[in-house]
């Protein structure tokens, strides 16, 4: 029987797992082990507002799904933390427009 594809990487073959760092205010996706790593980078900008500023995920691992794993986890955290998110990021602002979801909509600030 044919494996799905993972959207990890291939030697590891294991799904991406998502840590959240509240007190580096930041997500990421250890990579190869532990060498690299997928990050996306948040800020509070006022008690209940959450700045989503920046995504990265290193060249080698780019066009996986790593970066909207992180975007994932990032607005689910909004959501679940009942907080409002201001989009920085360009790429988080494209995971809004392909993933309308109304509960990541109702959270945006303009």
């Amino acid at each position: 029987m044919a494996q799905a594809a993972a959207a990890g990487p291939p030697e590891q073959g294991c799904p991406i797992r998502v840590e959240h760092d509240r007190r580096r205010r930041q997500f990421t996706v250890r990579l190869n082990g532990c060498h690299d790593r997928a990050i996306l980078l948040y800020e509070y900008v006022g008690k209940r507002t959450v700045d989503l500023q920046h995504t990265e995920v290193p060249d080698a691992y780019r066009g996986r799904g790593i970066a909207k794993h992180l975007a994932k986890a990032a607005l689910d955290f909004v959501v679940e933390e009942d907080l409002k998110a201001h989009l920085t990021c360009w790429y988080i602002q494209k995971y809004i427009k392909e993933n309308p979801l109304p509960q990541y909509l109702e959270r945006l600030q303009p």
